[in-house]
């Protein structure tokens, strides 16, 4: 049965995550390995905390990336190969390994310099989710709420009402003041303006580092964050990673292109990305749901 498969982002972090995968030789063998390739292993924050400093940009990353690696270890156990691939924000890396494009070693580089990278910035900006509104009006407001040196842009389309602002916290506050047609506007937990121009000071370096990295022709086709169109090429891959720094998630344009392609299941600890496609009206399971696996097997026996 062929499938699409969707990684998580660093928006999913929790205390505990990853630890059905434990029960899994083969996640428990992939995560032993992402360790052992990292400068500092991260199972024993992925298990035990604090939530402060897992939840922190430099460790958010490679726990989430840590853990979508062992998800789809577990689905080559298992047997399954993907029709077609995508990655939410950083879980793109993972998806380019699924497809053969990054090996685990160099998916590991990639995250553990883009973590640092995106955590060098410093506390510049902030995100807030803007809840029933179309992206259409939500560009709008970010666009009335900017000022000279305060921006705001739409950093994620994340599904149909729900679209996530970036930028500078008095112009986040401007939006969140004038949103009074919003279902709600809820601020996120991150470090930083994450998908917008106020991340331009880590991209020379990750421009750098992606462009150095071995990379492979895809076996599958990618869904790249920045177009949201399914490609084989390699050289369109490797520079929408590098734009996806400072560029807005196309992820309702991505469950789309998806959906046309096959049915989609969430690879990684997370159910995150499994509502959001449910949002869109496509068909995702999560591999976090311990049903998943039984009715993948159900649906390759019928």
């Amino acid at each position: 049965m062929m499938l699409g498969y969707l990684f998580p982002g660093q928006g999913t972090v929790r205390v505990g995550m990853g630890a059905w995968m434990r029960r899994r030789p083969a996640a428990r063998e992939r995560l032993d390995q992402v360790d052992a390739l990292l400068t500092r292993p991260i199972t024993p924050l992925c298990a035990r905390g604090p939530l402060d400093r897992l939840v922190a940009t430099e460790h958010a990353q490679v726990a989430v990336t840590a853990c979508n690696l062992a998800a789809l270890a577990v689905l080559e156990e298992e047997g399954y190969e993907p029709a077609v691939v995508a990655g939410h924000s950083v879980g793109e890396l993972t998806a380019l390994h699924a497809a053969g494009v990054l090996d685990l070693a160099a998916t590991v580089r990639l995250v553990e310099t883009r973590a640092r990278l995106m955590a060098g910035v410093g506390a510049t900006g902030g995100m807030r989710a803007v809840m029933g509104l179309p992206v259409e009006r939500v560009e709008e407001l970010a666009e009335a709420a900017s000022a000279p040196g305060e921006p705001a842009v739409v950093g994620l389309e994340n599904a149909p009402g729900h679209v996530v602002v970036s930028g500078a916290p008095p112009a986040l506050d401007r939006v969140t003041a004038l949103a009074t047609d919003a279902n709600k506007v809820v601020p996120l937990q991150v470090g930083n303006a994450f998908h917008s121009p106020l991340m331009a000071d880590a991209v020379p370096g990750w421009a750098q580092a992606v462009r150095a990295a071995p990379m492979r022709a895809p076996r599958v086709p990618v869904v790249p964050n920045v177009t949201g169109e399914p490609t084989t090429d390699l050289a369109t891959l490797r520079e929408a990673l590098i734009a996806q720094l400072t560029g807005r998630v196309l992820w309702t344009r991505t469950v789309a292109a998806i959906e046309a392609c096959a049915p989609g299941v969430e690879v990684g600890d997370s159910k995150v990305l499994t509502g959001l496609s449910r949002r869109a009206e496509a068909r995702c399971l999560s591999m976090s749901d311990p049903g998943t696996l039984r009715r993948l097997a159900k649906a390759v026996a019928a």
